[in-house]
């Protein structure tokens, strides 16, 4: 079947979000409206109540029970586990800027429920999963594009004695790989294979697959088998999340030893070996 697909950039202003959004949705142009942000059920929550006719697909959110809209959570908690066992490998091995201090770094661009309670919890126990001695510093940007308040945050991190920051932050995270370059220190990414953004910083990627969801949901959503007022969650059994361990920057800056064990790792959740229940969010 023929599908037009129109894509619209809402911004990062969040405020404005849900006004864009009932705009958009009063139109009536299209039959089906998707968006991908934590952020975005309760916005589509709202703005049905004033459009019962318009259906929304949520990806990476999760609201139940709304038979105008489905969505689709990655599971953020096994992510960020992922991400936070390479974080504990880099930061007590010998790899090239690390150390033994043991002290590893989270930026956010903002606090938000999934961060506080899903994916700093779940990046802290992956990092203890390898060294309970691990401490772990937290540190918030203030909005998701100010990559000099970014470098300024992450500048002060590695200062301390921290040798690997997960960058969370939006373009902010840019600052953060500045400022890695900088110091000769490392980065973790979030959501998507950054290592193609630095020279050597990016020392592991958990990634998600949301081409594949939005290409797989949206196909149901057209041929009318998407089951709207439904949630659901999916993560690295189902195929959705994983650690980006092919990419030739990966190989080359990270040891053999560490590779094999953040592999291990990936593939021991995916058989159910390590217990990662998704917290309430």
């Amino acid at each position: 079947r023929e599908t037009e697909v129109l894509v619209i950039e809402a911004g990062f202003n969040q405020g404005e979000w849900e006004n864009k959004l009932t705009a958009l949705a009063g139109t009536k142009n299209y039959k089906y409206i998707i968006t991908s942000n934590p952020a975005m059920p309760e916005i589509c929550s709202r703005v049905s109540k004033i459009y019962p006719e318009q259906k929304f697909i949520v990806l990476d959110g999760y609201l139940k029970g709304n038979n105008n809209i489905y969505t689709f959570l990655y599971n953020s908690y096994e992510q960020a586990y992922l991400i936070g066992v390479m974080g504990a490998l880099v930061t007590g091995s010998d790899m090239k800027g690390a150390d033994r201090n043991l002290k590893v770094g989270l930026i956010a661009g903002q606090e938000y429920p999934m961060m506080n309670n899903v994916i700093k919890p779940g990046f802290e126990k992956g990092l203890k999963s390898v060294n309970s001695a691990i401490e772990m510093d937290f540190r918030i940007v203030g909005n998701w594009y100010d990559a000099s308040k970014g470098a300024e945050l992450a500048g002060q991190m590695y200062n301390s004695g921290i040798d690997v920051i997960l960058a969370i932050a939006g373009g902010a995270g840019q600052g953060v790989l500045s400022a890695a370059k900088d110091k000769g220190k490392y980065v973790l990414w979030f959501d998507n294979n950054g290592y193609s953004l630095s020279d050597g910083q990016v020392a592991g990627c958990s990634a998600i697959r949301q081409d594949k969801a939005a290409y797989e949901i949206t196909k149901k959503a057209v041929s009318g088998t998407l089951p709207f007022g439904s949630a659901d969650i999916a993560g690295v059994k189902e195929g959705y999340v994983y650690f980006v361990d092919d990419d030739p920057a990966f190989i080359k800056i990270v040891p053999e030893e560490l590779r094999a064990k953040i592999k291990e790792t990936e593939e021991m959740i995916s058989k159910g070996a390590v217990k990662l229940e998704m917290p309430h969010f």
